[in-house]
């Protein structure tokens, strides 16, 4: 991916001299990692990955990839930006307005006086929302990972397990099979716990008779995954089967409708419509998806406000959900890639009703 040529026509495009980032999101889509602090600049003349002691190897390993001149900063980030500037007769930076903090602006602003800052607001983040070939495959790895490590776990979830023992024992299954970490905190709750849509994994034992919910996620090399799956536990009554395939109705409807050129809000209104032909519209409190990268969320939402439309190479998320408080909680989300046939469910496992 030549992803420093798409800063450049970035810089080109704004009538700018250099484009300058410090989220680590952003860096990593640059240099191939996620370093917790650093600067890349990127000039018409040179790309340069400002790093401190601690990431100075891990940068010079990426570099035969990232294509970056790495320099290890003697002082401070902002000595060695100001050097870069002057020796490349920089007037014209475009800055992350949307994440910088306002202490960072202000710092370059004082020591960069003569430097005209230019709001980058969300153009970096369209591009990277335009996946690549490599990118999804990343993505699909990620995915793996996750899926083999919920089919292993199957074999352990039982009454009498506590939802903390399970979880534990989840993210240990996904480092064991490769991930380098967790997509966020894992989500694995029971009974009428599964009715809150992020609720956080406790003491509570799995009961017969209950739904339990788990939203996991793999990540390999900086890219995530994202799945839920939600199951019954010995037996389902007969509200609940009902419950369960209504939310895989609407989820199947929102795939169908998700299509470059379609707006975002439209595919969150087919999964909705579906639910609230059983007035069940109102219990789904949350997006129809999120798009899925470097970051767990970024690029598109679905969701009724927004006014985005999906591009080939979008990577979203697709989890309609209905939530019963004191009662029970249902969602099934799978990860899809737009592409020209309209998108690619990425996810292998089954989603029928799994009674264990």
């Amino acid at each position: 991916m030549n992803n420093i040529k798409k800063c450049n026509d970035l810089i080109n495009e704004l009538g700018a001299d250099a484009l300058l980032l410090s989220n680590e999101a952003n860096m990593h889509y640059i240099c191939g990692f996620s370093p917790s602090e650093g600067r890349i600049l990127i000039t018409k003349n040179g790309a340069f990955h400002l790093v401190d002691s601690r990431y100075t190897e891990t940068a010079f390993n990426h570099s035969k990839e990232s294509g970056l001149e790495v320099i290890e900063i003697e002082k401070s980030f902002i000595e060695e930006i100001k050097k870069i500037c002057l020796s490349n007769k920089i007037n014209r930076i475009v800055f992350e307005n949307e994440t910088i903090s306002f202490a960072q602006y202000e710092n370059l602003k004082n020591e960069l006086e003569k430097t005209e800052f230019i709001k980058l607001d969300n153009r970096l983040m369209r591009i990277r929302n335009r996946k690549e070939p490599e990118e999804i495959e990343l993505l699909k790895k990620a995915n793996e990972i996750a899926e083999k490590s919920f089919i292993e776990l199957l074999n352990f979830v039982e009454e009498g397990k506590t939802e903390k023992e399970l979880a534990s024992l989840f993210d240990y299954l996904m480092a064991k099979n490769g991930s380098d970490g967790l997509s966020f905190d894992t989500i694995l709750v029971s009974g009428p716990k599964t009715s809150m849509p992020h609720g956080v994994p406790g003491e509570r034992k799995l009961k017969k008779g209950e739904f339990v919910l788990f939203d996991f996620g793999a990540t390999y090399k900086g890219y995530h995954s994202d799945m839920t799956r939600t199951i019954a536990l010995g037996t389902a009554d007969d509200e609940m089967r009902e419950m369960y395939y209504l939310v895989l109705k609407a989820q199947e409807a929102g795939i169908n409708a998700l299509k470059a050129g379609v707006k975002c809000a439209d595919v969150y209104k087919a999964a909705y419509d579906v639910l609230n032909e059983k007035n069940m519209g109102k219990y789904f409190r949350h997006g129809l998806g999120h798009g899925v990268g470097i970051e767990i969320h970024e690029g598109f939402s679905s969701n009724p406000r927004s006014t985005d439309t999906y591009e080939i190479g979008n990577v979203t998320s697709i989890e309609p959900g209905i939530y019963l408080p004191d009662k029970f909680g249902i969602r099934i989300e799978d990860v899809c890639i737009v592409n020209q046939n309209g998108c690619e469910n990425i996810s292998t496992i089954e989603i029928e009703l799994l009674i264990l």
